[in-house]
């Protein structure tokens, strides 16, 4: 199996870099939150996680990106109706918390329901 790499480096060499060079790897809408620093919500997380790695970290920080210090983490992102578990995974790296954890499910209709109209209460047998 070929081993993971972002950019042409390899994850033990991102893990190795300072925040600011991996910034240089990542597109331009990421480099920028970077640059502009963690929200304080954010870093609380970040320092609920370097406490305790392997505990289960509930949030609500969707926009927040994913470091490789972040890597091996299980979190639960809020979809705005329960929390979506994760672990997070090297793939990751440079994406966004709330790209994983989807906000609208699939909508899978059913037969019409009591109180229906005539008119909707018609289903064609095949």
């Amino acid at each position: 199996m070929p081993k993971f790499e972002f950019r042409g480096k390899s994850f033990e060499e991102l893990q190795k870099m300072s925040l600011e060079e991996f910034s240089r790897l990542i597109p331009s809408r990421e480099r920028r939150t970077l640059k502009r620093g963690f929200t304080e919500t954010q870093k609380k997380l970040l320092e609920n996680i370097r406490r305790d790695r392997k505990k289960f970290h509930r949030t609500h920080c969707r926009d927040m990106v994913i470091i490789p210090e972040l890597v091996g983490v299980k979190i639960g992102v809020h979809n705005g109706k329960e929390y979506v578990p994760l672990e997070i995974k090297e793939e990751m790296v440079g994406h966004r918390l709330g790209e994983f954890a989807l906000t609208r499910k699939k909508v899978e209709h059913s037969a019409p329901g009591f109180g229906a109209t005539r008119s909707s209460k018609y289903v064609p047998l095949k």
